[in-house]
């Protein structure tokens, strides 16, 4: 049976903008306020996903959400025109108006985790969206999310979409960021490895103290049975609380896995020899686990370069390689590494290097900005084609980039209502180009 390894990309929006949003990354927070370029961002991410696209991988791209989110500036009490609304909440409460602006979905690594029908009791493809409850302004993204992910994957035979978790503090759910499916082959029933940062309900539990903890036991465990997951096949894993209070808010900011290979840091997890001990008995002793030392890449040093952040690939002739963000060579600790790491094969043998700078100046390396969904034959061809990265729909992306969006963008725009204007503009005719239909609200009116 043929399966395949597909990546989607989150396709950065018209209104990315550096509104330092996200406690607990500190790159957002570093760069907060900095003029924004959303033409380069989203021309930086096309072209990562065409290269995977070159060399054989199955590449897909996931549409924005649309900002600002007018409907819920009206939620929130501001009335009268659009331009009107705009003004309020620029006078009275700006965050709100900033939150509203966010471009965050390009993250499409926290857009859903998702289990392949190898794992699954009913063998279909289970989605459940993140509902992303510890910041508001991505608090907000989960509805859309459904909407696009149900357009693309739209045939009830081969895919199951759930609701997403209650939105509470107890259930904070950040999705395949904090998800890891490990096995020897695709078609396989994997081992899934979901990741948390604190217990919801057990406050007699470890946690971190000055950052939140974004993903909590019990709604990865709610996910795992919603998935109809084997329990035996399940692992459970705390992040290690030091470390999110360092600024390592999601998983995949410290460690990253695909197929029989863990690449982590020494400190990725609480009771990391166990943790190994698990996935090992689990994995039938076929993992190769990559620990890098602390002496060699420090917590900060992952933190800065985003190490961990990378693309973990099976490429179709075999070869597998990491996809590093450009501040991986220009650290030298790290490159150091990276240099250390290839000459002694032991599971990943090549790096490719990407400049997506926009990106990760608001906290988003190559993993954040994928999510990975793993396909059959069967299901491939079940799918919306229309999503799938060809010459033609790279060659149409890159036109509608460059006709609809802005290379300068600062907080002052976020009262021109011709900026709103000009994504809803930009977004329909998306729906069009990817055959979403309507996905956005105010296609819905």
């Amino acid at each position: 049976m043929m399966v395949h390894e597909a990546n989607f990309d989150g396709l950065v929006g018209p209104t990315h903008n550096y509104s330092g949003l996200s406690t607990g990354n500190i790159a957002s927070l570093t760069n907060s306020h900095q003029v924004s370029n959303p033409k380069m961002a989203a021309l930086q991410g096309l072209k990562k996903m065409r290269f995977l696209a070159n060399l054989g991988l199955i590449q897909g791209v996931i549409a924005p959400q649309m900002r600002p989110d007018i409907k819920m500036l009206r939620r929130l009490g501001f009335n009268g025109s659009d331009r009107r609304v705009l003004q309020q909440a620029a006078q009275h409460a700006p965050k709100l108006l900033t939150s509203c602006y966010s471009a965050s979905s390009m993250w499409a690594a926290n857009a859903a985790t998702v289990s392949p029908s190898a794992d699954t009791q009913d063998q279909r493809i289970h989605f459940t969206p993140a509902n992303l409850a510890s910041h508001f302004h991505r608090s907000i993204e989960p509805q859309t999310t459904a909407r696009i992910l149900a357009a693309m994957f739209n045939n009830d035979n081969h895919f199951c979409h759930h609701s997403p978790l209650p939105t509470s503090e107890q259930l904070g759910d950040e999705g395949a960021a904090n998800h890891t499916r490990f096995c020897a082959q695709h078609q396989d029933q994997g081992v899934e490895m979901f990741v948390f940062g604190r217990y919801g309900f057990d406050h007699s539990q470890l946690s971190p103290s000055c950052y939140p903890a974004r993903q909590t036991y019990e709604a990865s465990a709610a996910i795992a049975r919603l998935h109809q997951l084997d329990p035996r096949q399940v692992i459970m894993v705390q992040q290690n609380p030091l470390l999110i209070d360092q600024g390592v808010f999601h998983n995949d900011v410290i460690a990253v896995g695909n197929q029989q290979t863990l690449f982590c840091h020494q400190y990725a997890f609480l009771n990391q020899a166990d943790v190994y001990l698990q996935l090992q008995q689990k994995m039938g002793g076929k993992l190769a686990i990559i620990e890098v030392p602390d002496n060699k890449v420090s917590v900060n040093d992952a933190i800065s370069s985003y190490l961990f952040n990378s693309q973990l690939v099976t490429l179709p002739n075999g070869d597998v390689s990491l996809i590093l963000p450009q501040q991986c060579r220009d650290n030298p600790h790290v490159w150091q590494y990276i240099q250390q790491l290839l000459q002694v094969k032991q599971g990943i043998n090549r790096v490719d290097l990407f400049d997506l700078n926009q990106s990760m100046q608001n906290g988003g390396g190559p993993a954040c900005l994928r999510l990975r969904v793993v396909l059959t034959e069967a299901e491939y061809q079940a799918m919306n084609p229309a999503v799938l990265l060809t010459d033609s729909l790279f060659r149409r992306l890159q036109q509608w980039i460059e006709l609809h969006y802005r290379d300068r963008l600062v907080e002052n725009d976020f009262t021109d209502p011709a900026l709103l204007l000009a994504s809803q503009t930009a977004l329909d005719e998306l729906t069009h180009i990817l055959k979403l239909g309507s996905v956005y609200d105010f296609q819905r009116v």
